[in-house]
């Protein structure tokens, strides 16, 4: 969960560095939504299974990428 990586601050680096992805994806024109970072801990496969198939759902409406023409 936040804040309570094995790492001190870990995630909470990670998340700021997430969001720092997205900005940049949004400046050279893609959309930001195509990264997303999920908190969750080990013995949470199933919101693991939730989460890759929300983040497929996701990318796959957004299209193909710009960068792929």
């Amino acid at each position: 969960m936040e804040g309570q990586c094995h790492y001190p601050e870990g995630n909470v680096n990670a998340k700021r560095r997430v969001k720092y992805v997205a900005r940049l994806l949004e400046a050279v024109g893609l959309e930001g939504e195509r990264v997303a970072m999920f908190n969750l801990s080990a013995a949470m496969g199933a919101q693991f299974a939730e989460m890759v198939t929300e983040m497929t759902e996701r990318v796959r409406e957004l299209g193909p990428s710009a960068l792929s023409r």
